[in-house]
């Protein structure tokens, strides 16, 4: 899986460039997160804005990642497709996760 990332005020901003976050993808994405909290970043904005399905694994991944960081960190998720927050709610991740309809307003809810 390939992102984009950018630190922006002391917030890392992930962006997957994929459309999918599913059991393909989900290892990936699951390392590349676990990597950047191990290195220390604790303010984690995703930038979901081309993410247009995200299935059972890949909502698995995004939530252990939410659970290594503890509450040392926070992970938002930003720019999520009517589809992916629809699943969030459903699920009700939406009051585990904060969702963000654009990624500026979650780096300053972080920053």
């Amino acid at each position: 899986m390939q992102f984009e990332e950018r630190e922006d005020g002391g917030v890392m901003v992930i962006k997957p460039l994929d459309n999918r976050l599913d059991s393909a993808e989900a290892s990936d994405f699951k390392d590349k997160l676990h990597n950047l909290i191990d290195d220390g970043k604790k303010k984690l904005v995703l930038d979901m804005e081309r993410v247009e399905f995200v299935d059972s694994s890949g909502l698995g991944a995004i939530i252990a990642c939410r659970k290594k960081m503890g509450t040392e960190g926070e992970l938002v998720i930003a720019s999520a497709s009517e589809a992916v927050v629809g699943l969030f709610q459903l699920t009700r991740m939406d009051r585990v996760f904060r969702l963000f309809a654009t990624t500026d307003e979650a780096t300053t809810a972080l920053g």
